[in-house]
């Protein structure tokens, strides 16, 4: 092209010596006889031409680039003006953005189960993924139901990942009534591949023979699909499926991975059938099947797919029905549009005995690194160690990829009618683990603080992976969104006036839980050289996020009040609620002062910063960062730790007990009042009555908020106070169970009471495992010195073995791990499938606490 562009220049120029020799193009209209003479002067006056065409041309280019920037800077401060502060990203480079993040470590984890929602999904750390997942026939009472998105109604007896390292590898296990399906996923990087390399799935089918043949006459049916985000369109191999000829199913071509294929292979008689679909709204996938076989079985009576598809279908579900036991090897290949891609010997590899070796090599490997990072041989019974690895494997695998924008809520807006103000937050990224795949498959700011706790033991770069992506979620304020529902799979899981994000409102700052227990690591060279640079990068690059991130809480959540903070996002007005709620603190309906105001001093709040400002401190001290007014890290910490100034803002003699302070009265109840609606018809409802004019004061709970000065090892060793919090802990009338430490304690006056007639008790005496570790952990560190530590020894001893025995004892009986437990039976409760922090009962298995 170039060479073309210097012949037609070349040819311009020509033309115009022409005219010049015939006087066309010159001012003066009279031929000069001595120009004619002198081709010396005429060529002189072409090359003096060709020279300022090139000058004027450059000068215009320059003008016109001046003024496309003199506009754009013009430009740009007004429409920064006119976007809102609340979704203005962080002006800082991203942390995302460092080389450790490039290269390998991206490729490495570009393929991933990254679909926590669904049974079994595939995806890439990509927006606009080809994903892949699994659905099947469950059958119950002799009717099918579909499988695809886990929810509690299917019923299944179990389900969960057994195993999973977190980048290439999973096991699990799903019980559907009389079957049973272990799904293995497996991912492989190979010469010819192409980027993020290939995967490969297992899915293992079998059932009670007896029970299954009565129902359904033996055989199964299961649906792998393959599906384009962008749309594009994906290619069939042939109208008619017959794998024993040839093992291509279907094939595609995107800019990431190349050219793609899906191949399946079996030793088993299968009958294999398929659909087509052209839509964008891949998250109802589940319909589209259904709707297909329905027409299907109506039409003709039978149960197959219609082997049809649409036009240039982005979504092809393929059904693979055999006699149950059988086993179905499906496999992915990227790049196979290179003479090199060896397509046929990489299937082979990934699939029949080749990929069944590899996948007991892989668990192998999960089992030895399990025991390396956790040492459970020699501590507990096997059944422990397995349910160790279902909560690690089950963080791990319920890792997820979501791409999409926040909605953030504004204040109510008098042009509008008073109407909500909800608007867009950027598009974003986010890895993240997720508390629950039914229940809560997407992030949540301060769950991911304890998910981290385990999972940087087990995969430091992973764990910082997964932080970086919630500090780049950072607004221009240092303010995250709590709640990350991004991209329509996720929002189909939201019920919409849950969707928008208060900006008012935070969460508790537990990502300085692992961030404070990381640098206390690297400091103890804890980790490998290579580890080593790459956290002290990290922590370099996060630190103006983690700064703005400490100022936004030490300003917009501080009290009246020096060294106190109370919650914002309280409901002052509320007349429904017992106690109105405080979500922002993660701890939701724990009682706090009964008339919400700004004169209150929230106990756990002021124990969070204190955290926030110690660990900002120790990064500060790792790089020497200078301590700028208004930045001192290593004082704020000193400020909110002094003894005598919190006792004297929360401590109660009487009780012997940490409170929170604020407007309050305990003669608070709910009656139920008649409301007339209408002329003719009147309904009954629970109304907050308020007996007493309340009174600023300490707030009489003791529970979980109490316990935190002595969570954060705020009370000196010999304290007395020490002793009167074992006591508060020990006591079986308070919040001792044979099962873990309730959440609110039996003496207050709030205690498993509903807050509105449709709110059951949630942080009001179930027992929550994320604040038992911290309490262990405060434990196991006050039984190393002082006139108690024998007692707390003892206690934490019978603390932990009630915890690691109900948590195994309760999934052996329901097989899941739970989001609470019951106080008084120790039974599982809220919801099920509940590993995210949950599994920090594998730290209170290994005895692994934070540095110190």
């Amino acid at each position: 092209m170039t060479g073309n562009g210097r012949r037609n220049a070349r040819s311009r120029i020509k033309p115009a010596t022409e005219a010049n020799e015939d006087g066309a193009f010159l001012r003066n209209t009279k031929p000069n006889p001595k120009a004619r003479k002198g081709r010396t002067r005429d060529h002189s006056f072409i090359r003096i031409f060709d020279v300022n065409l090139k000058v004027v041309l450059g000068l215009s280019v320059f003008a016109f680039l001046a003024i496309f920037f003199l506009i754009r800077h013009l430009v740009n401060p007004a429409e920064e003006a006119s976007r809102p502060r609340v979704v203005t990203p962080f002006p800082a480079p991203k942390v995302m953005d460092l080389p450790q993040f490039q290269g390998e470590h991206r490729e490495s984890l570009y393929w991933g189960t990254y679909r926590p929602h669904v049974y079994l999904g595939i995806r890439a750390r990509t927006p606009r993924s080809l994903i892949a997942g699994l659905m099947w026939l469950g059958v119950k009472d002799g009717r099918y139901f579909m499988r695809h998105v886990c929810q509690d109604s299917d019923e299944l007896s179990t389900y969960g990942w057994t195993h999973h390292n977190g980048r290439d590898f999973g096991h699990q296990v799903l019980v559907d009534q009389d079957m049973t399906l272990a799904t293995s996923f497996l991912k492989s990087k190979v010469d010819g591949s192409g980027y993020g390399g290939d995967w490969a799935v297992q899915i293992d089918v079998q059932s009670e023979q007896s029970k299954w043949n009565e129902d359904i006459g033996g055989t199964a049916h299961i649906f792998f699909y393959m599906a384009d985000e962008d749309g594009n369109a994906l290619s069939l191999s042939r109208d008619i499926l017959d794998i024993r000829e040839d093992s291509l199913l279907a094939s595609g071509s995107r800019m990431d991975v190349g050219d793609w294929q899906l191949h399946l292979k079996s030793k088993d008689n299968l009958e294999v059938h398929y659909s087509g679909f052209k839509t964008n709204h891949i998250h109802n996938l589940s319909d589209l099947v259904q709707g297909n076989l329905g027409a299907q079985a109506r039409k003709f009576g039978w149960l197959k797919l219609s082997d049809t598809s649409d036009h240039s279908p982005n979504i092809i579900v393929f059904q693979i029905s055999a006699r149950i036991p059988f086993k179905v090897d499906i496999v992915f290949v990227s790049g196979t549009g290179l003479q090199s891609s060896r397509v046929e010997e990489r299937v082979s590899s990934l699939t029949g005995t080749l990929l069944t070796d590899q996948l007991k090599e892989k668990q192998r490997e999960f089992d030895a690194k399990f025991e390396k990072s956790f040492n459970l041989a020699d501590k507990l019974d096997s059944e422990s160690v397995i349910v160790g690895k279902a909560a690690v494997g089950n963080l791990l695998g319920g890792i997820g990829y979501s791409y999409g924008q926040s909605k953030i809520s504004l204040p109510r807006d008098p042009n509008l009618g008073g109407l909500d103000n909800v608007i867009s937050y950027w598009p974003a990224e986010l890895y993240t683990a997720v508390p629950s795949r039914p229940f809560f498959p997407r992030g949540f700011l301060w769950d991911e603080g304890f998910h981290q706790l385990l999972i940087w033991r087990w995969d430091i770069h992973i764990c910082l992976d997964i932080i970086g992506h919630w500090l780049d979620l950072m607004n221009v304020d240092g303010w995250i969104p709590c709640e990350q529902i991004l991209g329509a799979e996720a929002l189909s899981k939201v019920p919409e006036e849950f969707v928008p994000q208060h900006p008012t409102n935070g969460n508790p700052p537990t990502l300085f839980l692992v961030l404070r227990d990381i640098v206390r690591s690297l400091k103890k060279n804890k980790f490998t050289a290579t580890e080593s640079n790459e956290v002290s990068s990290f922590l370099e690059r996060a630190f103006v996020r983690l700064e703005a991130w400490f100022q936004w809480f030490n300003t917009t959540q501080s009290g009246n009040d020096k060294t106190s903070y109370y919650w914002h996002g309280r409901d002052g007005t509320t007349t429904r609620e017992l106690n109105p709620k405080t979500l922002s603190s993660g701890l939701d309906d724990y009682p706090r002062a009964s008339h919400p105001s700004e004169d209150e001093r929230h106990l756990d709040l002021r124990c969070w910063m204190y955290l926030a400002a110690e660990c900002m401190h120790s990064i500060a001290e790792l790089f020497d960062k200078d301590n700028k007014p208004g930045k001192d890290y290593g004082k704020t910490a000193k400020l909110l730790s002094d003894f005598e100034i919190l006792n004297q803002m929360h401590f109660d003699e009487a009780y012997g007990a940490y409170f929170d302070f604020g407007n309050h009265t305990e003669k608070v109840r709910l009656s139920w009042k008649e409301k007339k609606i209408g002329d003719n018809y009147a309904n009954r409802e629970l109304v907050r009555e308020v007996l007493e004019r309340p009174q600023l004061r300490l707030v009489p709970h003791v529970g979980y908020v109490s316990l935190f000065p002595f969570i954060g090892r705020l009370i000196p060793p010999g304290s007395w106070i020490l002793e009167k919090q074992l006591n508060l802990i020990s006591n079986q009338s308070i919040l001792w169970t044979d099962y873990g430490l309730r959440s609110l304690a039996k003496t207050s006056s709030v205690y498993m009471k509903r807050n509105t007639e449709h709110d059951p008790p949630y942080w009001r005496g179930p027992i929550w495992m994320n604040i038992n570790y911290m309490i262990l952990s405060a434990l196991h560190h006050y039984s190393k010195d002082g006139p108690y530590r024998d007692r707390a020894k003892a206690t934490y001893d019978e603390l932990r073995s009630n915890l690691i025995r109900n948590v195994v004892r309760n999934r052996r009986q329901t097989g899941f791990l739970w989001e609470q437990y019951d106080q008084k039976k120790g039974k599982g409760k809220g919801a099920r499938l509940f590993t995210g922090w949950t599994s920090l009962v594998l730290l209170i298995m290994a005895e692994t606490y934070e540095e110190s």
